[in-house]
């Protein structure tokens, strides 16, 4: 396995990415890969090079370049207490949905110029937070995305006018969507209307819900880690891509 670090020319600034290719000289159709609130780490760079040994060429940014180089959290996470608070709250707030396209799109010119990453379609994964940045930017580049997952995304199905379900006219890929149980970030009334959007939608779709999973699960060393869920999300995730990035 081949691992770059990279910079990425960004419209508000610049990234800190990592780039896994496999190591064999050919090209691998490219996947963007999206971590969760608490930014890049080991752990989810692990995730991403089991993903990239699939043979992709996966791409893992720091989506929270606007806030922060890595890593974004410089103390112990703790969800609840003040200073986590205060600090998700630095991390998230740039990221508007505008903003997120751009970036989006920026991450998928930089990877369909990289060498080893075969033209054609690409992926999109998202965990938490960025479940609706992987929405967004297949809304932003059909011309490109054309599968896309999310692992306990939050926050999906809002009544807010800028709610990520109401860009699904826009979106062209296959999509796939994990939920946890209990999840404060989409309680099961939103999960619900969700369900009722993606039918509405018309595209090709799959949505569950993974029993006794709680939010975070498919992140191995959290406290809410599922191995035997987590290997599932793993297998549906290469599924969907073997079958939508052929």
């Amino acid at each position: 396995m081949i691992e770059h670090s990279v910079i990425i020319s960004m419209p508000d600034g610049t990234a800190e990415s990592t780039l896994f290719i496999p190591d064999s000289g050919e090209p691998y159709p490219a996947v963007l890969y999206y971590v969760d609130i608490a930014g890049v780490r080991a752990a989810n760079l692990s995730m991403a090079r089991r993903l990239a040994a699939q043979g992709y060429a996966v791409l893992v940014p720091n989506i929270f370049y606007r806030t922060s180089k890595l890593p974004v959290f410089d103390f112990p996470l703790q969800f609840g207490e003040e200073r986590t608070t205060k600090r998700l709250g630095e991390l998230s707030a740039p990221l508007t949905p505008d903003a997120m396209e751009r970036d989006a799109s920026a991450y998928v010119d930089f990877l369909a110029a990289s060498n080893g990453v075969a033209p054609g379609a690409m992926g999109v994964v998202g965990f938490c937070f960025s479940g609706s940045m992987a929405m967004r930017a297949a809304a932003a580049r059909p011309d490109r995305i054309a599968a896309v997952a999310s692992f306990h995304g939050g926050r999906l199905c809002t009544d807010q006018p800028s709610s990520p379900h109401r860009e699904l006219p826009r979106i062209k890929a296959r999509l796939y969507f994990g939920h946890a149980v209990d999840d404060k970030s989409m309680p099961a009334e939103q999960t619900a209307k969700f369900e009722e959007a993606l039918k509405a939608w018309g595209g090709r779709y799959q949505s569950e819900i993974y029993e006794g999973a709680l939010h975070g699960w498919t992140v191995p060393g959290g406290h809410v880690y599922n191995h035997p869920q987590a290997e599932r999300a793993f297998e549906k995730l290469t599924q969907l891509f073997a079958e939508g990035l052929k």
